[in-house]
C-alpha cells in the first residue's frame, strides 16, 4: 500500500469532508481517505497499481472540490 496526501480545496463543512471520503473510499484501489477540513488535506492509503493520483482528484472534482498532490 502506498500513502500520499492530497490538498484539498472548497471543503467548508462535515458533508463536504463526508462527500470527499466517500469519493475516494469509492474508487478501486483506496482502502482508507482520512480528509480534515481543519487541515484541508485528504491522506489516502491506496494501491498504485489500481488507482492513481489523477483518478483521486478526478473524483473529488465529481463532487465539486479541488485535489491535488501536497508538496
Amino acid at each position: 500500500m502506498k500513502s500520499s496526501t492530497l490538498k484539498v480545496t472548497g471543503m467548508t463543512c462535515h458533508h463536504c469532508v463526508m462527500a470527499v471520503t466517500n469519493a475516494l473510499e469509492g474508487l478501486d484501489g483506496v482502502s482508507r481517505a482520512d480528509v480534515s477540513l481543519d487541515e484541508g488535506r485528504a491522506v489516502v492509503q491506496y494501491d498504485d497499481a489500481k488507482a492513481t493520483i489523477e483518478q483521486m482528484a478526478a473524483a473529488v472534482a465529481e463532487e465539486g472540490y479541488a485535489a491535488e498532490l501536497s508538496a
